[in-house]
């Protein structure tokens, strides 16, 4: 093995343990915004803005995209390295331009991005959307512009540089749904300050973090391999990834698609487990079969097609699987949600009790989180059953009793969790995703008097 393939093997290995790094995290990112704002001022909020992006940059809704979009805009066939970063950084403006428009807008009108897309057909568009480029990656059909195209373009002065900034486009509209739980935070501030230079600085800076690996892959791609195994292991892991992501859209928004893949048992983990393990071992003999004068060569492409459906369907298993409660967790009692609130907020006058009032939708990221994550878990359920728990779905945002309680709870964006002692005095709110240990914290601060123990 020479030094240049050796490095391109430890360049390609790094690029796929980088997205664990997002994944690692608490989930937590959409309240730190206000919290670096209030704490440190604007600018340094600012700055902060742009690696929100990046990480956001990293989670599976993004990451997958990076090597295809590259070399859909050319800067993978770029003739030097300046031309490539050029047409990189071409692409990032035409993210920028996407969101910094957008996102001011939707904070002014008090709105989240996400509600655009909340609707069932755009989720499934988005599927099927992702399936395409996976079945791309899995060698189905080759994702290019036809040659006479491509080399008209690349013949006419500055029309490449046009097609980059369309891309960024796309790009941004494609990665609005993964952004929701960083931006989320960011949007509810600028919202409530009314502060469109704030506005307009954060979300530039959001979509330069968000645009950075397409930056270095388009400027670093003229001096990788044209081909060889590395490559094929680049599209193999992105198929994955992007099949994964449809399923992702599909799950997060449709009930019976989460109960198929989502069980708290360690039967359930390990079995998605070993079939992660087993279309992994079976993908990477086939990216071995690739190399140079192999021995196995025969074995390439029944290896990946003998692949695909154990690594898609294991990685979807699994990473639905290692968010949810385990063991006890599986015979908690769940919380029990009244859907209305006037009749709930009737029953905790009734019985004394305090009130925990939750603002959700379909097409909420955090929103999600929370359902998933934290509300299940035995601690919170134990803890919560002393509440009145009350659910309002925000979905359709423009609905008359939706406006109606989002202005008497003050509510100006997603997730909004609300907790009132049984005077109904606020004692805590949440406008994030947040952990069971937090939220236990807060659920155990409100007391059974009507004293108010303070606001978090």
């Amino acid at each position: 093995m020479n030094r240049r393939f050796r490095q391109t093997l430890f360049f390609i290995a790094l690029l796929m343990l980088v997205p664990a790094l997002a994944w690692a995290g608490d989930g937590s990112e959409t309240g730190k915004f206000e919290e670096i704002l209030k704490t440190h001022g604007a600018f340094v909020a600012v700055l902060t803005s742009f690696g929100f992006g990046f990480v956001a940059s990293l989670t599976p809704c993004v990451y997958p995209m990076v090597p295809i979009t590259v070399s859909i805009f050319g800067a993978t066939e770029a003739k030097s390295r300046l031309r490539g970063a050029a047409l990189s950084a071409t692409f990032v403006l035409g993210i920028a331009a996407l969101f910094t428009p957008m996102g001011v807008a939707s904070a002014l009108s008090g709105k989240l991005m996400g509600s655009a897309l909340s609707n069932a057909f755009v989720v499934s568009g988005l599927a099927l959307l992702f399936i395409a480029l996976a079945a791309s990656m899995f060698g189905a059909f080759e994702l290019a512009l036809p040659s006479g195209l491509t080399n008209r373009l690349s013949s006419v002065g500055g029309v490449g540089f046009k097609g980059a900034f369309v891309m960024g486009l796309v790009m941004g509209l494609i990665a609005a749904p993964c952004t929701g739980p960083f931006l989320t935070g960011m949007v509810t501030v600028i919202a409530t300050t009314k502060n469109v230079a704030l506005g307009s600085a954060a979300l530039f800076s959001f979509s330069l973090g968000l645009g950075v690996l397409f930056f270095v892959a388009g400027a670093f791609a003229v001096n990788l391999p044209k081909g060889g195994a590395w490559m094929m292991g680049i599209k193999w892991v992105s198929g994955v990834g992007l099949a994964y992501m449809a399923f992702s859209y599909l799950r997060d928004r449709f009930e019976p698609v989460r109960n198929l893949v989502a069980h708290p048992s360690y039967a359930f983990g390990g079995i998605a487990f070993a079939l992660l393990l087993v279309g992994t071992v079976l993908g990477t003999i086939h990216v071995i079969a690739e190399r140079r004068k192999s021995p196995i060569a025969h074995l390439s492409k029944p290896m990946k097609l003998a692949s695909i459906v154990p690594a898609v369907l294991g990685a979807a298993m699994f990473i639905s699987w290692l968010p949810l409660p385990h063991g006890e967790a599986a015979d908690a009692p769940e919380i029990t949600w009244l859907t209305n609130e006037e009749e709930g907020r009737a029953k905790a006058v009734a019985e004394g009790k305090p009130v925990l009032i939750d603002f959700g939708a379909a097409w909420c990221t955090a929103c999600k989180e929370l359902e998933h994550n934290t509300f299940p878990h035995p601690s919170v359920r134990s803890e919560a059953a002393r509440f009145i728990a009350i659910h309002i779905d925000a979905t359709d945002d423009e609905a008359p009793d939706t406006k109606r309680l989002q202005d008497k709870y003050k509510v100006v964006g997603l997730p909004t969790v609300v907790l009132l002692d049984k005077n109904g005095n606020e004692v805590s709110r949440f406008n994030e995703f947040v952990g069971p240990e937090k939220f236990l914290e807060a659920l155990k601060k409100v007391p059974a008097s009507g004293t108010t123990v303070g606001m978090n």
